[in-house]
């Protein structure tokens, strides 16, 4: 945290001695005095799209003017926040129009009673009005129950009708999800059998195209 470009420069170094990561996702807390002069370090390395952080409150007015920074360098936001948060989140994508926001986790669905379900819907219904919105369906795994089609099929199958196949991908929280599922596979095959009844571009957007649209990958 002291040092968050370090990491990217570690990143970039690994990336050109062995071709991978083809994308970077860096990290820093837009609430910092230095914050200019954190997200330039961060744009020397090519490889950065996006910066991630957990916000305490998103209307904060000195979190927000190092947010408004990103547009500067092209960077999007990847937020980590529980869906009680979206309502800030969709004000902020309002304000900010020129900087997408990547909503990471499916927006935590941790509870999955049919009230609390219903709740997670309505919040993220409300953040995927706005257009400069996009949404990672993961970290779904929970700790104790093993992770199942049938346990996440409703959340992801809600997640893609309210984003739409164009605005959502796939993604991986491991090894953290190793606390539900036994191997990666699990969580992908898993995945592939939920949107088995999808047409096969949209299997596509959602499992390859969206990921190198959004975050320029060049394969």
């Amino acid at each position: 945290r002291e040092d968050p470009v370090a990491e990217s420069a570690w990143l970039q170094e690994i990336a050109e001695r062995h071709g991978l990561p083809n994308a970077v996702v860096g990290w820093a807390d837009f609430a910092r005095a230095d914050i200019a002069e954190v997200l330039a370090g961060h744009a020397q390395y090519p490889l950065l799209r996006s910066i991630r952080q957990k916000p305490v409150s998103m209307a904060d007015p000195q979190w927000r003017q190092g947010y408004a920074l990103l547009a500067r360098h092209g960077f999007h936001y990847d937020l980590q926040a529980p869906w009680s948060q979206l309502g800030e989140a969709a004000a902020l994508a309002r304000d900010f129009p020129d900087t997408l926001i990547i909503l990471n986790h499916t927006g935590l669905p941790t509870d999955r009673d049919e009230a609390a379900l219903a709740v997670w819907r309505t919040a993220i219904e409300e953040f995927a009005a706005e257009p400069n919105t996009a949404l990672k369906i993961s970290g779904l795994g929970r700790a104790g129950q093993p992770w199942t089609a049938a346990a996440n099929r409703r959340v992801v199958l809600d997640a893609i009708e309210v984003f739409g196949a164009g605005r959502a991908m796939f993604a991986s929280n491991w090894p953290v999800d190793s606390l539900a599922a036994d191997s990666l596979d699990t969580i992908f095959d898993g995945f592939q059998e939920i949107v088995a009844d999808l047409g096969q571009a949209e299997r596509r957007r959602l499992f390859r195209d969206n990921a190198v649209e959004i975050y320029r990958i060049n394969l």
